[in-house]
Formats: C-alpha cells, sequence, structure tokens
C-alpha cells in the first residue's frame, strides 16, 4: 500500500510541476487534481505518456446546482501495471458547459463522455461522434440535472416513452429540485 500511495505521489507531483496552476487535494490515500478546461488535454496527455497513466477508467459528472461553477467532470485514470490511480476534476461553468474530449487521449472516453453528455448536457469539444447513448435523439432534457424532477417531463411522442409523469407513490427518491440536500427536498422530510 505504500508503494501504492508513493507511486500516485510522485505521478502527482510530476504533473503538477509541468502544470502549476493544477490545485492538489489528498485525502486517505486518495489525490484528487482539479484542471481547468483549457489545460484539461494537455495535461492528462502528460499523464499517460510521462506518468504511465494507461488506462482512463471512468468518466462521471456532478451538478452542484445553485452555484458557479454548476458543473464539474471526474475522471479516474490508472497505471495498469502498478494499480496507481489519480483522480482528476474539472470544473465548468454553467454558461459554457463544455469541455474537451479526452477520445484522443483514450479511445474508452468514448461511450464514458457521450453519457456524460446525453444525461447532463456536458458538451466534449472534439468528440469523434457525440450523440445521445441512452435518450433518444431530439429529446430536449438532461435527465440528471438536478433540476430535472424526478417524476420526469411529459412528452407528446407516442410508443418512444411514456406519455404521463412516471408515478412516484410517495417513494423516497421523490425530491424536489433545489439546493438543499437530498433529506431536506424529500417531500416526507417536510410533513
Amino acid at each position: 500500500m505504500a508503494d501504492l500511495t508513493k507511486l500516485q505521489m510522485e505521478a502527482a507531483d510530476r504533473i503538477c510541476a509541468r502544470y502549476p496552476q493544477i490545485g492538489r487535494k489528498e485525502f486517505r490515500g486518495d489525490i484528487t487534481l482539479t484542471i481547468a478546461p483549457e489545460d484539461l488535454l494537455g495535461a492528462m496527455t502528460y499523464a499517460r505518456d510521462a506518468c504511465g497513466f494507461d488506462m482512463l477508467v471512468c468518466v462521471s459528472s456532478v451538478d452542484n446546482l445553485g452555484q458557479e461553477p454548476r458543473f464539474e467532470t471526474n475522471y479516474t485514470i490508472t497505471q495498469a501495471e502498478t494499480g496507481a490511480n489519480l483522480l482528476v476534476r474539472c470544473l465548468i461553468s454553467e454558461a459554457e458547459c463544455a469541455v474537451p474530449s479526452l477520445v484522443p487521449v483514450w479511445s474508452s472516453a468514448n461511450w464514458l463522455e457521450r453519457e456524460q453528455y446525453d444525461l447532463m448536457g456536458i458538451e466534449f469539444v472534439g468528440h469523434p461522434d457525440l450523440r445521445r447513448i441512452m435518450m433518444w435523439e431530439g429529446y430536449p432534457y438532461h435527465p440528471l440535472r438536478k433540476d430535472f424532477p424526478v417524476e420526469g417531463k411529459p412528452t407528446e411522442v407516442p410508443g418512444v416513452a411514456f406519455t404521463e409523469k412516471a408515478p412516484t407513490c410517495g417513494g423516497p427518491f421523490a425530491t424536489r429540485p433545489g439546493t438543499g440536500t437530498a433529506g431536506e427536498r424529500e417531500p416526507r422530510a417536510t410533513r
């Protein structure tokens, strides 16, 4: 474990030395680098070529509704041989809502970025085939955004999707959009 932590530290040191504007946070053995969108492609290429991070394992995103920057994309990169991981975070303003695609660096980014585009509405500039992967083309919303109602939105496309709002039956997952915690927004908490 100590060797793995040392490998992660050394790699983070090299990346931060090359890109001094990168933020760095360490917590319980994990290292998170915060990179601006304009530095993302260069820093990730450097992480692959100079530091041996040959796998992009995960691309996810967060909607920080009520904050600016509203969105962030999160990446987990790995050295396959050693198992060393780095977490990379990229903050994105709501107005821009775009980051460079990492498909030129790791082909595994292809479907992962398409998923984030489809469900969160984050644009991946330079992606070779940026189109919806789960929702149908022409669907005007991004269902994982916090301001998207849990019960869904009605559609006028019969046969493709539900034409009525999905019943939630008072389930614990039925929260109102907002900036409070899920517990504060959950309808039963207000009773």
